[in-house]
């Protein structure tokens, strides 16, 4: 019978801000016809959409930001 070692390790969950991590967007949903607008690097692109929503429907006033915020596990020390 063959005996098997384990051993542990801590990992923290980072914002991962690597040169070839994916960029941040930003996007806008209507919370009232849950359309979206389309992913843009730029925070103010997502709310040139939420303002052009709204004209088109001016009955649509609530709304809610996406944030894509890329993260990786960062190993600790081992137990």
């Amino acid at each position: 019978m063959t005996r098997a070692t384990y051993r542990f390790r801590k990992f923290r969950l980072i914002p991962d801000t690597e040169p070839d991590a994916e960029s941040i967007t930003f996007a806008m949903q209507c919370a009232v016809c849950e359309q979206t607008g389309e992913p843009s690097d730029e925070q103010a692109a997502a709310h040139v959409w939420a303002t052009g929503h709204l004209k088109a429907n001016p009955e649509h006033f609530t709304y809610r930001e996406i944030i894509i915020r890329p993260c990786r596990f960062e190993p600790g020390a081992w137990q």
